[in-house]
């Protein structure tokens, strides 16, 4: 694994071991900035990586420019990674804050809309198996998306998402082997409809 573009093109990334991430293949991950390139400004973009298990699409927009990103994985080894990719990236990463953070994907999104954060472009990249973690995040993202976001999915094409998030539009879907990819925007102008950020995710089978 590599960063593809832009100032920290080339340098090498390490990848967690085992199957509790699924690191982005080079190839796909260069065709989704490609598409990225054509519905934002990625200089401008504030960027949320959720199962971001080594940090490559947080950290490959961190090179292409975007000024901050938020790395999300509740994996201690993949937490571990991303802070060596991130050192790796060196004076590259200079002047564009990445934070780390270790915790549940629906649990860090409600953490982050509590504080205010908002996030032009995000990234979902869980494991296959991690359906039900997937669904939970969707169902919250809303909250820290800012007008107009871009929202990339990935995820096995046998086994799509139930459903997309109310107001997240899909705008393109592409297919890499068994991969899919989504590509989502939300609305220009904010809704009422955007979900409570103090609302507690609950556990697969729990009563909300």
């Amino acid at each position: 694994m590599r960063i593809i573009g832009g100032a920290a093109r080339g340098r090498p990334l390490e990848a967690p071991r085992g199957d509790a991430t699924r690191p982005t293949a080079d190839r796909t991950r260069e065709s989704v900035f490609n598409i990225l390139g054509n519905k934002l400004d990625i200089s401008t973009a504030r960027v949320l990586d959720v199962f971001a298990g080594s940090g490559a699409l947080g950290l490959e927009a961190i090179s292409r420019g975007a000024p901050s990103a938020v790395l999300v994985d509740h994996d201690a080894s993949a937490v571990a990674v991303m802070r060596k990719n991130l050192a790796a990236l060196g004076r590259e990463a200079v002047g564009h804050p990445v934070r780390i953070v270790k915790d549940d994907a629906a649990r860090a999104i409600i953490r982050l809309a509590g504080t205010g954060d908002r996030f032009e472009l995000c990234f979902l990249d869980p494991p296959y198996a991690a359906v039900a973690a997937l669904a939970a995040a969707l169902d919250r993202l809303p909250a820290v998306l800012a007008p107009g976001a871009v929202v990339v999915v990935e995820y096995d094409r046998r086994m799509p998402p139930e459903a997309w998030p109310p107001g997240l539009s899909p705008e393109d879907v592409r297919e890499y082997g068994d991969t899919r990819v989504a590509f989502l925007r939300a609305p220009s102008i904010q809704t009422p409809d955007t979900p409570d950020p103090t609302d507690t995710p609950t556990e697969p089978g729990e009563a909300p």
